[in-house]
């Protein structure tokens, strides 16, 4: 909600010994307006943190070491100034930008794909987007520039195979954009992380995430030329599908999430994000969100899925699924390679309708009983137990304005205009 509300927790985080932070920002934030702002009435601190300022930063960071935590941010269409504001307060705590380690976003053709929180059209976009890859390699050398995603694709209703190879056309998009403004595949391609979903489908998004390892080598050593193996590997962060949690009976969202990440571990994924079990009706409560973390501890300390690299290979089923995968993918992104990679493809809406039907037949299998999904379509209760959601304070909105109101009145606007 709050800069201060979210410092306090992360601030409880750092005490329990988390050194690796998350920060999600509100809608308006993400799209580029202040909150004081028509448009942005009824969303400040809703889905994330409002950021109107460098004073926003320095409160939602105050006290904490930045050369000590690793932030991780979501924001893609300004991502660049949400970068600079963080890498000042870095600079007021006397930590170099040489030291700061972390990840934006920074993927804005998934936003014209599934999400729609782009302010630019494509090519700007994709401009902005090679120029932080130079200015981080210059000033932020252990950042992670870009986090290529297909989550949001899958939980706008993408296959699989849909959602590895629209989002791998879109790093091969930033690749050659990054490539054409002069830098060298090897400058950057070490820091490219993904960032994928991980349904209830073990089998299947194992063979998914395998299939995705391949191809990206392939096409990084063969189109590419990239001779540092860091440049051939697909770091990935995995997310569980918020889209499979229902509203309906969701102490079961326990069992799916629980599922769910055990299929990103036995995949591969070298960061996870566990939703909780809330996810489908509000925002989490403390204890919901406690319990997800916790399912992550149980993967981690309680099972052996993290003793081997790649548990299943060898296996005829999950072999023989993962050719399957990849060739499907292949083919999806070979219609996106003729249409003009990626940005073509979407001024075309190719990805964005390939989705849509597929999300269609998803509805049309679940509606008709095909598809079962527990609570739902089968296996429901005559009378739902009552659940208490976490509510965020509409006075949040009003307390942001009086801010932003203080620091119009308190600076140099002439300065300001100047600037700008």
């Amino acid at each position: 909600g709050t800069a201060t509300e979210s410092n306090a927790r992360y601030k409880q985080l750092i005490a329990n010994g988390t050194m690796g932070l998350s920060v999600a920002f509100d809608l308006p934030t993400q799209m580029g307006h202040d909150s004081d702002a028509p448009i942005a009435h009824g969303e400040v601190g809703k889905v994330g943190v409002a950021i109107d300022s460098v004073d926003d930063m320095r409160v939602l960071f105050g006290g904490i070491p930045l050369d000590k935590v690793s932030t991780s941010m979501t924001i893609n269409a300004p991502a660049a100034l949400l970068l600079l504001l963080y890498q000042l307060v870095a600079e007021e705590q006397g930590v170099p930008a040489e030291k700061l380690t972390g990840t934006i976003q920074n993927d804005v053709l998934k936003e014209y794909i599934a999400r729609g929180t782009y302010i630019f059209p494509p090519k700007p976009s994709l401009r902005l987007i090679a120029d932080i890859f130079k200015y981080c390699r210059a000033e932020i050398p252990k950042w992670n520039t870009i986090s290529i995603s297909g989550y949001h694709m899958a939980e706008a209703g993408a296959s699989p195979a849909q959602e590895i190879a629209f989002t791998l056309a879109d790093g091969i998009e930033y690749v050659r954009t990054a490539v054409a403004a002069g830098m060298d595949v090897d400058d950057f391609a070490p820091r490219l992380s993904f960032f994928f979903v991980a349904r209830t489908t073990i089998l299947e998004e194992v063979a998914k995430f395998r299939a995705a390892r391949r191809i990206w080598a392939r096409v990084m050593k063969e189109e590419f030329g990239a001779k540092n193996p860091k440049s051939l590997m697909l770091r990935f962060h995995t997310q569980t599908a918020g889209v499979q949690l229902t509203a309906q009976q969701p102490e079961v969202n326990l069992v799916r999430v629980a599922v769910q990440g055990l299929a990103a571990v036995l995949g591969g994924t070298q960061s996870l994000h566990t939703n909780s079990f809330d996810e489908a009706i509000a925002l989490p409560t403390d204890k919901s969100a406690r319990l997800a973390l916790r399912t992550q501890q149980v993967l981690a300390y309680e099972t052996d899925v993290t003793a081997t690299v790649d548990p299943f290979a060898g296996s005829y089923v999950i072999e023989k699924m993962t050719d399957d995968l990849e060739a499907e993918i292949v083919a999806l992104i070979d219609k996106t390679e003729q249409l003009g990679g990626a940005v073509r493809a979407i001024e075309h809406g190719f990805q964005k309708a390939e989705i849509e039907r597929n999300a269609y037949r998803i509805a049309q299998e679940t509606d008709a009983g095909e598809r079962v999904v527990v609570g739902v379509n089968r296996f429901q209760l005559d009378e739902e137990e009552p659940y208490e959601p976490l509510r965020v304070d509409p006075a949040i909105e009003a307390q942001q304005a009086e801010r932003l109101a203080e620091l119009r009145a308190e600076r140099d606007q002439q300065a300001v205009d100047t600037a700008l």
